[in-house]
């Protein structure tokens, strides 16, 4: 089974990027048919899906944050990693990574990051 975990920083600048990583295990992100996403959720509201790369590279983005992110990988560590620019406050939420194959989803535990000065 695909465990995956959360690391970052905790504590973001507003302005600044945040970047935080997913580390895969017990998996290959270069599996074929597996897509690995990063999903958030600000403190009393929804889950927001932010986007996913597919086992090819290939990146794609929800519309409402998609000039402000950017999921990248590197397959020598079995890696992937989000960077979210230009963070304000309203960008403060627990950040999951997650894996999709088939019909099936995998969560990391998530790690809050709080933008503030």
């Amino acid at each position: 089974q695909v465990q995956l975990q959360e690391s970052g920083p905790g504590l973001v600048k507003p302005s600044q990027t945040l970047s935080l990583t997913c580390t895969v295990s017990s998996g290959s992100i270069t599996a074929s048919y597996y897509h690995w996403g990063w999903i958030r959720q600000p403190p009393g509201k929804g889950l927001e899906w932010m986007g996913i790369i597919s086992y090819d590279g290939r990146a794609y983005y929800g519309p409402s944050l998609k000039s402000r992110t950017s999921i990248s990988r590197d397959t020598s560590k079995n890696q992937f990693s989000l960077q979210l620019t230009s963070v304000t406050p309203e960008d403060t939420a627990v950040y999951y990574c997650s894996a999709y194959y088939r019909y099936t989803t995998y969560w990391g535990q998530g790690t809050l990051v709080t933008v503030s000065s």
